[in-house]
Order: C-alpha cells, then sequence, then structure tokens
C-alpha cells in the first residue's frame, strides 16, 4: 500500500457516542477479530465506541475514498451489534409484529431475503437509534450501531421478551466490501452473488471454503455487500478479499466522508432523539402501511407526533449544504438568514471535505421555510458569515444495483 497521510482522529467522532465510552485507553478497549491485522496492515488505532479501530491505512483517508468510489474497499464494522429475534412461536410474522412496536416502519411485509432500513423511536418521536432489519425466513436480523448496540439490546429484550426470543452474536464479525468493482471482486470467490440485487440477503453462502451470511448493502452510497462471518474466519476471509486486485483495506476516516457524501445520516450527529424521523428527511422509510389510514398504522413509540409531522410537516428539515470556496463548515456551525443581522435558522450536524466533490460539503438543520433548494444561506464560522446554499442530497449519486 503506498502514499502516506498526516490526518488525524476525523473530527466527527469526538464527543459523539460511535468514538466515546468508558474506554478511554487503548488498553481498555475492545478488540475485532481482525484489530492483529489492521495492526499488520499498518493502520493507525483509535478508540471508537468502546473499541479499538482503524481510522486509515498508509494509503491515507483521500486515496482510500477514492479507491472506494473508483474500485473496492474493505471496511471492518465488526464493532456493531449483529442480532437475532426469534418469535417463540416460531413464526417470523409474530417476530415481524412484535418489532413493529418499536419501529415505524413495515417489517411484516419485509420479503424473504430482503433487508429493510429503520429506526428505534422514542415517545417524543426521537430517534433513539437507526439500524438495518432483515426477513431470513424464521426470524429477523438485526444490526445496530455500536455506540447504541447496548441500549438497543437492552430495549429489545425489555419490550419483547414475552413473545421473541433475542440473542447477540457476539462470536461474529461483519466486513463490508463497498465500490463498483466489489460485485467483480467477489464474485471470483462465489459466482452466484452477481444475482443479488440492493437489499437482498443470502445465507449459508460459501465464499471459497468459508460460510457466511451476507446483504447486497452498504453506508457508503456504492454497491456493495456486508458480510456476517464467524469470528474465527473472519481473518481468513479478509485476506482473501484483500488479495483481490480491485480490493484495499479502509478505515473509519474514509467512510465518514463516503457516508457524508452519499448524503447518509450519522447517528449521534445528524440523527438522534432530538430529530424526528420526518425532520431528519427519513420519510421514504416509513411504509404506507404504518402511516395515517394504513392498515397498520401508529402503534411505535411516538407515533401521535411522527404521524403528524408527516400529514402537516415538520418545523425544521435535514438539508443538503454546499460552502462557496474551499473552507469546509464543520458540526456546530451556525447557520443565518443574513450576511450581517438577521435570524440563527439552523446548524450543520456534519460538514467536509468530499474529495469525490473536490470541495466542501455538508449537512444539517434549517427551519422548514429555509429548506427549499437554492435557498442562500450563511454559516458562522470563527465569527465571519460565509455564504453557503441549500443543495439536494446525496452529493455524489448512490451507485446501488437496483
Amino acid at each position: 500500500m503506498r502514499g502516506s497521510s498526516g490526518a488525524k482522529v476525523p473530527a466527527w467522532s469526538k464527543g459523539h457516542p460511535e468514538a466515546t465510552g468508558k474506554a478511554n485507553r487503548m488498553s481498555d478497549l475492545k478488540q475485532t477479530a481482525l484489530h492483529d491485522l489492521h495492526v499488520e496492515l499498518g493502520a493507525k488505532m483509535v478508540p471508537f465506541a468502546g473499541y479499538s479501530m482503524p481510522v486509515q491505512y498508509p494509503l491515507g483517508v483521500m486515496k482510500e475514498h477514492l479507491h472506494t468510489r473508483a474500485a473496492a474497499g474493505l471496511f471492518d464494522v465488526s464493532h456493531m451489534g449483529q442480532v437475532v429475534v426469534r418469535a417463540k412461536s416460531g413464526s417470523y410474522e409474530d417476530a415481524a409484529l412484535a418489532m413493529e412496536s418499536l419501529v415505524p416502519v413495515d417489517v411484516l411485509g419485509l420479503g424473504e431475503m430482503r433487508q429493510r432500513y429503520a429506526m428505534f423511536t422514542d415517545p417524543n418521536g426521537g430517534i433513539l437509534d437507526d439500524l438495518m432489519l432483515a426477513n431470513l425466513g424464521d426470524h429477523l436480523f438485526v444490526v445496530v450501531n455500536a455506540g447504541c448496540k447496548d441500549d438497543d439490546i437492552a430495549l429489545m429484550r425489555e419490550a419483547l421478551s414475552d413473545s421473541c426470543e433475542v440473542e447477540v452474536l457476539d462470536d461474529r464479525a461483519l466486513l463490508a466490501l463497498q465500490g463498483p468493482k466489489a460485485e467483480a471482486a467477489l464474485t471470483r470467490l462465489q459466482p452466484s452473488v452477481a444475482d443479488m440485487k440492493f437489499m437482498d440477503v443470502a445465507k449459508d453462502v460459501d465464499i471459497d471454503g468459508i460460510t457466511v451470511t451476507l446483504s447486497r448493502s452498504g453506508y457508503t452510497g456504492e454497491d456493495g455487500y456486508e458480510i456476517s462471518v464467524a469470528n474465527d474466519d473472519a481473518v481468513a476471509l479478509a485476506r482473501k478479499l484483500l488479495a483481490l486486485e480491485e480490493v484495499e483495506p479502509i478505515g473509519l476516516g474514509a467512510r465518514d466522508s463516503l457516508r457524508l457524501e452519499g448524503g447518509l445520516c450519522l447517528y449521534g450527529h445528524d440523527i438522534d432523539t432530538t430529530t424526528t424521523p420526518v425532520e431528519a428527511a427519513l420519510n421514504w422509510a416509513i411504509q404506507k402501511v404504518r402511516r395515517n389510514d394504513g392498515e397498520r398504522a401508529g402503534g411505535f413509540p411516538g407515533a401521535g407526533v411522527i404521524l403528524q409531522q408527516l400529514a402537516d410537516g415538520a418545523p425544521r428539515k435535514r438539508v443538503g449544504l454546499l460552502p462557496e470556496g474551499r473552507a469546509p463548515m464543520r458540526e456546530g456551525v451556525a447557520i443565518f438568514d443574513a450576511a450581517e443581522g438577521g435570524n440563527e435558522v439552523g446548524t450543520v450536524t456534519s460538514g467536509g471535505f468530499g474529495p469525490t466533490v473536490g470541495g466542501p460539503v455538508a449537512m444539517g438543520y434549517v427551519s422548514a421555510e429555509h429548506a427549499k433548494v437554492d435557498t442562500p444561506l450563511w454559516g458562522e464560522v470563527r465569527g465571519k458569515r460565509l455564504p453557503l446554499t441549500v443543495t439536494k442530497m446525496p452529493f455524489v449519486a448512490a451507485n446501488f444495483k437496483r
């Protein structure tokens, strides 16, 4: 791996549940099954959600980002929580209906071997976490964020215990192979994965002698796969993937810039308990059957607030923001409706340099009357107001295989 970078721990990690926790010293941190491989590959390791995780490799954050956009990158996301929810009756339908008491999405209507984005909500309509749900035939497979997983697991066990068993898969790693050449790379080890479409799931798949469960999904805006594999097989699988000419190891720094260009939320920054799904522009994730007049309308925490906002609109909205010039506008920058004076109308929640865009990009919340595309606004950076414009997201078009 060529090149170097002086990049530091990304700003998005500071004070965020994904990057903080009880463990502050590297010696106290948990390690994924791939930890020693990261060190062998020259990764810079940082604390993240109580784990020692690679923020970058010798290639450097910028080149890792661009390589993922052009070819294929391999990410270790084993710190995330993998959970099986199985109805005591043995029926997927019973598990799905139980889960619908916690999320505002259609779980019952999710097709077998299909996956769906969801979020846990609280009684005020706030977002406790965002997650992925998959229908594996007789049970639900759930993937939750690392910084929230203990709370998420406790929530599911408490709320679903009467009807479901909640099993945490601590013995499994999770790898993400992302990029336009991910399919070409992985099909050399298992040709059948080429037949999968975006959000398809397959289980008991043989990847060159290693059995995995995988989905055609990811969090970069690119095509790719997320691969759940036994801890004991994780290093062997990672080495097989890294031996493919298209694939480079990619760290947390590039993962963040990729998801930002893709317009994708980072929990604890762009969404949290102070934001509703409607404010977060996640309306698309709430299917008609769970909305007003739907067959199973409501029935989830905060339904009154969320359904009212779906019908009447929310007072603020998450939007894309394009700063003028070359200076990034980072999280916490206050947004105003005038170059001088005026009113504070919002705040930046994620921002940085977009390597593919070739300039700064950001997202944040602004009042509804200022959320229209092409609205001119100003962000206050070190006491000086700099112009920015509300824009559509994603900043880089999604490359999913539909």
